[in-house]
């Protein structure tokens, strides 16, 4: 989080035009009622001419401070923005003017207050994730009677990282092959913790305990041989989640071009893949796997694999961190994968890069699941021209998805209960004790 603190206002403090013009006003009423002899004119002029006399020789001499501090419940991983705007004026001021904008856009205005130094709770929800604006505040002090005013301060504003939500999924699927000698997972070779393999003569190395003294009765009353029951032995899956920032695209096709960014009140496709792959990652570190991740649009080094509560937590500030980062350079050869690991793909696939990417990572023998974030479609506002654009981008785009379904790449849509989908797709792979995906 970072918070800025904005330089003190200007000591001057200058008579309001208005102030100015009502005593300019009354002095033209005393000389008429001078000059006229009219004294209920000057009457008239003095009353006012005094108060705001004595308004303006009471005004204050100091300058305004202004800080955008955090909030005392900031929760940005849940969409809410917090922050405290802190406003010290000086002695003899009296309220001061908080004009308070997001994005360029005006939130609100108000006149609040102020006797020395006040703290003003501000609170803003947003449903996009990464860097986020909480707010820029604009604050300009008043004077005894609103007869003065302090030059404005200079913008203050404060900025957080809004962590993606780790939704929970009630099933995953696994990896081909699984690793390792601990997990949640069955897997084909003999040990401990996993199902029963089978019932097998004792042999050096087996342990005493896992006599299976029913079946030894049956087989071998006399108890010249023993019999021992095997299990399964338990083992982990490596999972690496790829995400790829090079689109960072809106429901509305007229933002795609990038002339104009999304409104900030929806959510882009990379706020989608932030938080499917934080789902993605808690689902499986929830199971006792080791998660990885990458980036396929920009070529820093990846997180590696990893296990337990911390992970999540890196993984989560690391995807709040993605973004576009200007165009990216044409890869060669895919980002280089643990062997054996279950690769998800988090893409919009508007261009053929992720899709050859997955093809290359199917090829090489690992199971791959394409997550399509693109969000829904606005298309009531688009023209003729636009229409026909967005038809030829989506009948390019839906034989890209083809192509990789045909070879072996799963696809889900995160936008149609991606639960669902994922769940079908781990129940394809229970055909086999720690079997990912079908021989």
């Amino acid at each position: 989080m970072t918070s800025s603190s904005g330089p003190a206002g200007g000591a001057r403090w200058t008579p309001v035009t208005s102030v100015a013009l009502g005593v300019a006003a009354c002095v033209v009423l005393l000389l008429v009622g001078a000059f006229a002899g009219r004294p209920d004119a000057a009457v008239l002029g003095a009353g006012p001419l005094v108060a705001a006399a004595w308004h303006l020789l009471r005004r204050p001499a100091g300058p305004v401070r202004a800080t955008l501090a955090p909030g005392e419940d900031d929760d940005p991983a849940a969409g809410r923005l917090t922050g405290t705007l802190v406003v010290a004026v000086p002695p003899g001021a009296v309220a001061a003017s908080v004009d308070v904008l997001r994005h360029d856009r005006p939130v609100t205005d108000v006149l609040v207050a102020v006797r020395g130094t006040r703290r003003l709770p501000v609170e803003t929800r947003t449903v996009r994730t990464g860097p986020q604006e909480v707010a820029t505040a604009h604050v300009q002090g008043v004077g005894p009677g609103a007869a003065s005013v302090a030059d404005p301060t200079r913008p203050v504003t404060r900025r957080t990282v809004v962590l993606p939500p780790a939704g929970a999924l009630p099933d995953v699927p696994l990896p081909p092959r699984l690793r390792g000698l601990t997990g949640a997972h069955p897997s084909p070779r003999p040990g401990e913790g996993g199902d029963l393999r089978d019932v097998h003569p004792w042999a050096p190395g087996d342990r005493l305990r896992r006599i299976d003294w029913r079946v030894t009765a049956r087989r071998a009353p006399d108890l010249r041989e023993l019999w021992v029951r095997r299990e399964h032995a338990l083992a982990e899956a490596v999972v690496v989640l790829v995400v790829d920032s090079r689109d960072d695209v809106g429901p509305d096709p007229v933002t795609w071009r990038g002339s104009q960014p999304p409104r900030p009140q929806d959510a882009t496709s990379l706020d989608r893949a932030r938080q499917a792959a934080s789902a993605v990652a808690r689902a499986f570190l929830d199971r006792g796997d080791r998660v990885g991740l990458d980036d396929l649009g920009v070529r820093r080094r990846p997180l590696p694999p990893g296990g337990g509560r911390r992970q999540l937590d890196r993984i989560r500030h690391a995807l709040a961190l993605t973004h576009p980062e200007g165009e990216p350079a044409t890869r060669l050869r895919p980002p280089r994968v643990p062997s054996g690991a279950l690769v998800v793909l988090f893409s919009t696939f508007l261009d053929d890069e992720a899709a050859v990417v997955a093809e290359q990572w199917r090829r090489a023998g690992h199971r791959v699941v394409a997550v399509d974030v693109l969000p829904h479609v606005r298309t009531a506002h688009l023209g003729a021209r636009e229409h026909l654009a967005l038809r030829i981008v989506q009948v390019a785009r839906a034989d890209r998805l083809a192509a990789m379904a045909d070879h072996d790449v799963e696809l889900v849509t995160w936008r149609e209960a991606p639960a669902v989908a994922l769940q079908t797709l781990a129940r394809r792979a229970q055909r086999r004790p720690g079997a990912g995906v079908p021989a």
